[in-house]
């Protein structure tokens, strides 16, 4: 199970670097955009489009943030750690899912099983964020039990 985690843990860590790459991207281009328009450009047309490109660059500096955000959490999880509680960096197995509690990352696929990464504070990683096995609940009119912490 170790090998999972870590290849979860990857794939997380890959997705979370690919957004950061693709946020400053966007900024960079954004940024070009703008400054090619200053050159071309005059009057109210002029300020129009300056201002959509600097709300284009402010969106892409929240979605940066998210992402540094992201990795950061990442880079805060302590693979070797074990416990019985869960926690982030926890592999942990319901009797209806298996979940790598870290990001909001969504399905990945590990050993050729199907795992979902998900956020602490998401809801269903709310509901499994320090408990252990044995732990039942409801979600989504669903009964969830936990077999197994890793």
């Amino acid at each position: 199970m170790k090998r999972i985690k870590e290849e979860l843990y990857k794939q997380c860590m890959h997705y979370a670097e690919d957004c950061i790459q693709a946020s400053r991207q966007a900024i960079n281009d954004a940024i070009e955009s703008a400054n090619d328009d200053t050159k071309s450009s005059a009057g109210d047309k002029y300020e129009t489009g300056r201002e959509m490109m600097q709300q284009e660059i402010d969106r892409n500096r929240k979605q940066l943030d998210e992402a540094v955000k992201m990795k950061n959490l990442l880079l805060s999880i302590d693979q070797n750690q074990v416990s019985d509680t869960v926690q982030n960096g926890s592999l942990v197995i319901t009797n209806l899912g298996k979940f790598y509690i870290s990001i909001s990352r969504g399905q990945l696929v590990a050993d050729g099983n199907n795992y979902f990464a998900v956020s602490a504070v998401s809801p269903i990683g709310a509901k499994l964020i320090r408990q252990k096995k044995g732990y039942e609940f409801n979600f989504n009119g669903k009964i969830f039990k936990i077999e197994d912490v890793l």
